[in-house]
């Protein structure tokens, strides 16, 4: 028979998968809203950073990363969290579960700033160079070829398997402390973002505040780190990717967006 869980620790598993699901319930409520409301401010170039400045950028960045990353990572903070939560029985020195999950969504919050640099950098390229305006279309489709492409790269694979398996990621790369807490998250968000990275790049030509494309991709990712045949799923969406490049490359009009 399955050994039954400490009723101790079934409690502790619930209250955390019950905070997770809250807090990205209220981290999609809040870009919905968003998205609905729309963006009042000056547009420049492409209108890729939505006239935000730097702060409101990487502040409804990292709600959107809570938002689509949390269902996928779910698993793996559950499982530090068990850990931890023994350690405590035990009267063993633990960590809480935040600074694990902190440290994970640090790695996203660097990500957040490197994509508010391409995305500023690019709208300026278009304001002065009329041809980045006019061909965008291809740039659009050459980025979703590319994050096709990368769903067949030996690192696209390397990092899926860390994702795949929270306990063995856990036993491999297990550090005490606090600090070796930090750095477990922080390993584990640079594998996660090694597998996704260029998932969230499209979000850029298809609209960072697109509620569809933003669903799409959070699905993908969750099927891809959490279903029994996740990497197939990933390899058939990458062909579906580089096909919608294609057909972007050549009917301009299927761009979200697109005059």
């Amino acid at each position: 028979m399955t050994p039954r869980l400490n009723p101790s620790l079934a409690r502790q598993r619930a209250i955390i998968l019950s905070s997770l699901i809250a807090i990205t319930v209220l981290a999609w409520i809040w870009v919905a809203r968003q998205a609905d409301d729309g963006m009042p401010m000056r547009m420049h170039g492409l209108g890729l950073t939505m006239g935000m400045g730097a702060a409101a950028f990487l502040a409804m960045w990292v709600v959107m990363m809570v938002g689509m990353m949390f269902p996928a990572s779910a698993p793996m903070i559950v499982t530090f969290a068990a850990i931890q939560a023994r350690r405590r029985m035990a009267q063993r020195p633990y960590v809480p579960v935040c600074v694990f999950t902190a440290s994970y969504m640090a790695v996203w919050v660097a990500f957040g700033v490197g994509a508010l640099a391409l995305a500023a950098a690019m709208d300026a390229l278009a304001e002065r160079f009329d041809w980045i305006m006019s061909n965008w279309h291809r740039i659009a489709g050459g980025m979703l070829v590319a994050a096709g492409m990368y769903q067949f790269t030996s690192l696209k694979d390397t990092c899926l398997r860390k994702c795949r398996t929270p306990a063995g990621f856990l036993l491999e790369h297990w550090r005490d402390g606090w600090s070796g807490s930090f750095t477990m998250g922080l390993r584990h968000g640079l594998y996660c973002a090694g597998c996704c990275w260029l998932l969230f790049v499209i979000l850029i030509p298809l609209g960072i505040m697109n509620l569809v494309a933003m669903g799409a991709v959070t699905a993908l990712v969750f099927a891809e780190k959490t279903l029994p045949r996740g990497d197939r799923i990933g390899r058939a969406a990458g062909v579906g990717l580089m096909a919608y490049g294609g057909l972007v490359l050549v009917y301009p009009e299927l761009l979200p967006g697109a005059m």
